[in-house]
C-alpha cells in the first residue's frame, strides 16, 4: 500500500513507453540461450501495434468462443491452441468437445488476424529488449480472460494474487497483454499492477493496448478485481526454450 504510479493512463495514447529495471536472479536456475534470455530485464507499454479495430475484431472471436461455456466464477480462459475453455467449475477441450461445429464459431480470418497480432507483439518486445525475434517461441499458456465481477468459485477463478510468471510457469521468460476493452468504459477495477519495493505501478486497460515485460520476479504483478461490467484481455507468452514452444493454432 505505498505509492501508486500510473505507468498508462486509459486516455492516453503511447507510441512507445519503456522502463528498464535490473534483473531479478530467476533465470539463473534455467537453462539460458544466448540472445534471447533476458540480459535487460524491464515493461514496456505501446498502444502502436494494434489498432483498437483490430482489438475489437479480436475481441469478438473470444465473446464467440467464450459464449460456448464460461466459468461459473468471475474469470473465463478460453485457449485456441490447446482447446482449454472454462466451462463451469472445470474445463473442456473445445475442439473435442464441440468437434466440426467449430467451423460454425470460428473462420480462417479469425485464426489469420490472430497469428498477425501475435507476430506484431513478438516483434515489438524483441525491438525493445535488443533480441532476434526468432530466437523467441510462443508458450503455454497463451489464452483470452473473460473477467467480471461473479464471485470466484474455485481456486482458478481468484485471479487478482500477486505472482511472478516465471516462478509460476517455469517456461516463460517475456509476458505479453492484449488488452480488448477499456477501463472504466466497459469495466471498473481490474487494472494491472506491478508490485515494486514501496510503490505500485498500475496500467489502466484500453483495447488495443500492449503491455509486455520480462517475466521474472523484478515484476511481481496482480490484477485488481473487477468490480462492474466486464474486462477482455490476450495473455501471450513466450519462452527462450524451443522445447518449451507451441504452434500457432490452427483452424482444422
Amino acid at each position: 500500500d505505498g505509492v501508486t504510479e500510473v505507468l498508462a493512463h486509459r486516455r492516453e495514447s503511447l507510441q512507445d513507453k519503456f522502463v528498464e529495471i535490473p534483473c531479478s536472479k530467476d533465470y539463473d536456475s534455467h537453462k539460458r540461450f544466448e540472445g534471447c534470455t533476458p540480459r535487460k530485464c524491464g515493461r514496456g507499454v505501446t498502444d502502436a501495434v494494434i489498432t483498437r479495430e483490430e482489438a475489437e475484431r479480436i475481441r469478438r472471436i473470444a465473446e464467440r468462443g467464450l459464449s460456448l461455456g464460461g466459468s461459473d466464477g468471475g474469470a473465463s480462459i478460453l485457449d485456441l491452441h490447446s482447446g482449454a475453455l472454462s466451462l463451469g467449475k472445470h474445463f473442456v477441450n473445445l475442439y473435442r468437445y464441440f468437434g466440426d461445429k467449430i467451423q460454425d464459431i470460428f473462420t480462417e480470418e479469425d485464426f489469420a488476424l490472430y497469428r498477425d497480432v501475435r507476430q506484431r507483439i513478438q516483434q515489438r518486445i524483441a525491438q525493445a529488449f535488443g533480441i532476434n525475434s526468432a530466437s523467441m517461441y510462443l508458450t503455454k499458456p497463451t489464452f483470452f480472460s473473460r473477467i467480471n465481477s461473479t464471485e470466484a468459485k474455485t481456486t482458478h477463478d481468484e485471479y487478482w494474487h500477486p505472482h511472478v510468471d516465471k516462478v509460476t510457469y517455469g517456461s516463460f521468460d517475456y509476458t505479453s497483454l492484449l488488452y480488448l476493452s477499456d477501463y472504466t468504459e466497459d469495466f471498473g477495477g481490474g487494472r494491472f499492477v506491478f508490485m515494486d519495493t514501496g510503490s505500485n505501478k498500475t496500467i489502466e486497460p484500453r483495447a488495443g493496448r500492449v503491455s509486455f515485460f520480462t517475466s521474472g520476479s523484478e515484476n511481481l504483478h496482480r490484477v485488481e478485481k473487477v468490480h462492474w461490467g466486464t474486462r477482455y484481455a490476450i495473455t501471450i507468452s513466450f519462452t527462450c526454450n524451443p522445447e518449451h514452444g507451441i504452434g500457432d493454432p490452427v483452424l482444422t
